[in-house]
């Protein structure tokens, strides 16, 4: 049995800009739950301050009366986040401790983040800058400046990192503007994009954007977020096939997620479907232990082990290698397999 349900025929709407297709997003669990035929008793709903937030072509890829549905886990707010954990935080990878200017994070040796902005096209209810101050961040070329200066006259600095938020979110005009800045500055080798677009708004890969991107000196790294199969296929595959066939190099990180993605099967399928469009698996991420999210998290053996399965039946470069952010480290915290 296919781990992937059946996508039904695109309609009119996959061909409205990725702007429509956005300002008609789902915000509203109770009318979101009538849209997927799941009814309002068959779930505790969350009256949270983190909004849902979830575009249509996202939406269709889930399965109509499953509310246990992965993709629909991912979204939904519900009562388990209002559950107070211990260990679980607002910033659970250190971010503010990390910022050299506004909106310049750098954690890692030779490599910076710019918090490019603070909106999504999706609201993922582990997010980890959930409760970011968004708000004290750049948001004109302007206000960019006191992170571009800093970056600049820091010549160990090969690598910038476009993050947020989405960086994706920003119109083509203003993210090319950003990028333009950055790509000037001679040192710098790479522009990598952290962006989860591709899959939850696939028709934002615009000709455009390519092209723009295609424009940078920097050799141009794209890092997507893909945590189960179901969400690669259709316009989201066409949209990573674009990409792939451009001069950029795509990863996909993936966060571990109870009741979604925690099994050695579904990574197996999510990692085949990925390498058969040119996309290669990148991270799997140990959960961030961020506030609301405790109900996601697995037991820290069970990534290391579920990476053993992995390695058994695919090829090397299909496997990703599972980590875990811990602040204050010099890098991402490879997990392996405790000795028995």
């Amino acid at each position: 049995m296919s781990l992937v349900p059946d996508f039904e025929a695109i309609p009119a709407f996959e061909h409205q800009s990725w702007q429509q297709q956005l300002s008609t997003a789902w915000r509203s669990a109770s009318e979101l739950l009538k849209r997927l035929q799941i009814a309002s008793d068959e779930v505790e709903l969350a009256n949270s301050e983190f909004p849902l937030l979830v575009p249509e072509s996202f939406v269709r890829r889930m399965r109509p009366g499953d509310p246990l549905d992965p993709l629909l886990r991912q979204v939904l707010p519900i009562g388990a986040e209002e559950v107070h954990s211990n260990g679980f935080v607002s910033d659970p990878v250190g971010d503010l401790a990390s910022r050299r200017a506004p909106g310049l994070l750098q954690k890692y040796v030779g490599r910076a983040l710019l918090i490019a902005t603070g909106t999504c096209a999706i609201h993922c209810r582990y997010c980890f800058r959930r409760n970011y101050p968004y708000q004290e961040e750049p948001r004109t070329l302007e206000d960019w400046q006191p992170a571009l200066d800093t970056i600049r006259a820091d010549e160990s600095l090969t690598e910038v990192i476009f993050s947020g938020g989405d960086p994706l979110m920003l119109s083509d005009r203003r993210l090319h503007q950003l990028c333009t800045a950055v790509d000037q500055i001679p040192h710098i080798e790479r522009l990598r994009f952290h962006t989860r677009l591709p899959i939850v708004l696939p028709a934002r890969i615009t000709q455009e954007l390519m092209s723009n991107l295609s424009d940078l000196r920097a050799q141009v790294m794209i890092v997507v977020h893909a945590n189960h199969p179901a969400e690669v296929q259709a316009d989201c595959e066409d949209s990573l096939r674009r990409l792939t066939q451009s001069a950029a190099t795509v990863l996909n990180q993936a966060v571990l997620l109870h009741g979604v993605n925690d099994s050695t099967a579904i990574q197996a399928e999510l990692c085949r479907r990925l390498v058969n469009i040119g996309v290669l698996p990148y991270y799997l991420h140990q959960l961030d232990r961020v506030n609301g999210a405790a109900h996601f998290e697995t037991p820290l053996q069970q990534g290391p082990q579920i990476v053993e399965g992995l390695r058994a039946i695919l090829p090397g470069y299909a496997v990703p290698r599972f980590v875990q952010e811990l602040p204050g480290e010099s890098s991402k915290t490879l997990m392996e397999r405790p000795e028995v």
